[in-house]
C-alpha cells in the first residue's frame, strides 16, 4: 500500500479546525498549520502548531507533502481559490478529504482538493469540482454537477440534476429544487428555497428566493 503523505493545513480559522478534526478521524499525519496572521505563529489550533506563514511552504518539496485548504467562509471564496491556484501552479497537490460518515455513491466523480464533511450524502451521477467544500450534513441528490471552488454549506439540499457554477456559495439549510442551474459567483442565502435559475453574479434570497444582481464578480 502506498504511504500517505503528511499534510500541511493552509489557514487557521473555523473551517480549518473542522478540517483538522476530520483528518484526525482519518488518522492522517498533520505536519502543522500555515497562517497569514503572524501573531498566531508558534501557537496551537485544535492541537496543531502554527509553523509560520504561507511562504514557509517552499521549504517542502511538492512531492513530499500534501496541502489541505483550511479557508472556508463565504467571504473568503476568492481567497480559497487564490490559495489553491497559487500552490497548484508551483506543483503542490491538495488532499481530497472525505469524512468516514459521508455516504457517497460509487460512481460519483470527485476532483482534487474536495472536502466532504461529516454526514454528507451524495447520490449517483454527481460530479464535484476541484477545491469544493460539501459541508456538514449537506445532501446532493442524483446527477448534480458542482463546479470548482464552490461551498455547499451545512444542511443545504440540492435536488436532482442541479448545476452549481464556479465560485458560488449555497448557504446553510438552503434548498434548490430539481433541475435548477446556479451560475458562477452566486450566493444562495441561508434557508432560501430556489425554484428558478440564477444567472451569474447574482444573489438568491428568501422563500421562494428572489434574484438580485451581485456587484462583486471574480
Amino acid at each position: 500500500m502506498k504511504k500517505e503523505k503528511n499534510i500541511l493545513i493552509l489557514g487557521g480559522g473555523g473551517h480549518a479546525r473542522v478540517l483538522i478534526s476530520t483528518l484526525k478521524v482519518l488518522q492522517r499525519n498533520i505536519t502543522g498549520i500555515l497562517e497569514a496572521d503572524r501573531s498566531l505563529i508558534g501557537k496551537t489550533i485544535a492541537g496543531i502548531k502554527v509553523l509560520g506563514s504561507d511562504n514557509l511552504i517552499e521549504k517542502y518539496f511538492p512531492d513530499a507533502i500534501e496541502l489541505a485548504n483550511g479557508v472556508g467562509s463565504v467571504s473568503s471564496l476568492i481567497t480559497r481559490k487564490s490559495i489553491y491556484d497559487k500552490f497548484k501552479s508551483k506543483g503542490y497537490r491538495f488532499s481530497t478529504v472525505i469524512h468516514p460518515t459521508a455516504i457517497i455513491a460509487d460512481d460519483v466523480e470527485i476532483d482534487e482538493g474536495v472536502q466532504i464533511m461529516a454526514g454528507v450524502i451524495i447520490q449517483t451521477g454527481c460530479k464535484i469540482g476541484d477545491n469544493t467544500i460539501i459541508n456538514t450534513g449537506a445532501v446532493v441528490e442524483h446527477d448534480c454537477i458542482i463546479d470548482k471552488h464552490v461551498h455547499i454549506a451545512p444542511g443545504a439540499v440540492l435536488s436532482g440534476g442541479v448545476r452549481i457554477g464556479t465560485m458560488s456559495h449555497v448557504g446553510s439549510s438552503a434548498t434548490i429544487i430539481q433541475g435548477i442551474e446556479i451560475g458562477a459567483n452566486c450566493l444562495v442565502g441561508a434557508g432560501s428555497v430556489v425554484i428558478q435559475n440564477v444567472p451569474d453574479n447574482s444573489k438568491a434570497l428568501g422563500v421562494p428566493a428572489k434574484i438580485f444582481y451581485k456587484k462583486e464578480s471574480y
